[in-house]
């Protein structure tokens, strides 16, 4: 029977999926603005990359403090969700520059007013250095799951 813990469960791995193959295209995108021209391929990823976000934290607390897993002090107590935690506002810190920038090039680009792009590998740097918090959050996970 699919249960809202399963279901819960696959959104949040298929979000994990999505999103770490949204913020690899990003940098990429980002790796190769050189005009405003190359912006749609940059907003495409970071859209995904969003639409992963929102589904990651929104199941992720669901299932930590919604009642449908083992309970939110279950999760508290445990060293590997803490340090899962910790990474989380490490890749939030590093995705603070990026969201803030790619949300004024979105106005600009709709206004289709000049695009001052020379942060674009910068963002691409700060995009890339998420991957490896990304996926370290995912061995926290694994081990968080595993009784670790």
């Amino acid at each position: 029977m699919l249960t809202a813990r399963f279901l819960l469960a696959v959104m949040h791995l298929l979000a994990l999926a999505i999103g770490i193959a949204a913020v690899y295209a990003r940098g990429r995108a980002l790796r190769r603005t050189t005009t405003a021209a190359d912006l749609p391929d940059v907003f495409h990823a970071d859209n995904w990359y969003g639409i992963a976000a929102l589904i990651w934290v929104g199941s992720g607390l669901w299932r930590a403090f919604g009642g449908v897993e083992k309970g939110s002090d279950h999760y508290l107590e445990s060293h590997w969700f803490i340090g899962k935690m910790g990474l989380f506002l490490l890749v939030l810190a590093l995705e603070l520059l990026p969201m803030i920038t790619l949300i004024r090039w979105r106005m600009a680009f709709k206004k289709y007013n000049a695009i001052p792009l020379e942060k674009a590998p910068l963002l691409a740097r700060l995009t890339f250095a998420q991957l490896p918090l990304l996926l370290l959050m995912v061995l926290m996970a694994a081990a968080m799951a595993r009784g670790f």
